[in-house]
């Protein structure tokens, strides 16, 4: 299903048709400050296990995300967040960047890293946040590639490439063509892992 959803003024019908279909274990392809990506409920293992499927990866490799409305959940799932790190990601989100930050106990045991991590996101798009808001807790989220390639900034190409395997296609305007800024905060000083849309300097100097 193409869904076509408001960038500034999502309905609120059409954001609980996502999120129901979240809840049931489907999949969405969605619109963020960067590019589309995949999401699913971070609960539902056979979702999560679609994507990697999708992805051609296997789960032990992937590099999720959790998509988050706001900072305000950020301790349910990320550890040692002392208040100079709180400050500088409420500095820069939201924003087009992934912080890698130690994962707390209620990251569902699947989605840890080796190093016992997890990437948290909060993209600068009002449909994704709204989204997760209203589902209560974030979503599992992958770039829908990780090369540019112009069919994927456009959402009705998109939905004619994928509409077979994933439940809704959200349809929230052209997408963007750089990935996110990956920064890691799991030592003292922070690292940049990828440099995205996000610029790297700005962030730094953000404190």
């Amino acid at each position: 299903m193409l869904l076509k959803v408001h960038p500034e003024n999502p309905s609120p019908r059409q954001i609980q048709q996502i999120v129901s279909c979240l809840q049931a274990g489907g999949i969405i392809i969605y619109p963020t400050d960067t590019v589309y990506g995949l999401g699913c409920d971070i609960f539902h293992q056979e979702a999560i296990a679609r994507i990697c499927r999708i992805k051609q990866i296997p789960i032990e490799k992937a590099q999720f995300s959790f998509v988050c409305h706001d900072l305000s959940h950020l301790s349910d799932y990320a550890r040692q967040i002392d208040n100079p790190l709180f400050r500088l990601l409420k500095n820069s989100l939201p924003g087009p960047y992934t912080f890698i930050l130690p994962a707390s106990k209620q990251v569902p045991k699947m989605l840890k890293t080796k190093k016992d991590t997890v990437g948290i996101r909060v993209p600068d798009n009002l449909i994704a946040r709204t989204i997760v808001k209203e589902l209560g807790h974030p979503i599992l989220s992958t770039s829908l590639t990780d090369t540019y390639v112009e069919y994927y900034t456009n959402p009705e190409w998109i939905h004619e490439k994928f509409k077979k395997i994933v439940d809704i296609v959200v349809d929230g305007g052209p997408g963007g063509i750089e990935l996110s800024t990956v920064i890691d905060c799991t030592d003292e000083i922070p690292r940049l892992i990828r440099q995205g849309k996000g610029l790297w300097q700005d962030w730094v100097s953000a404190e």
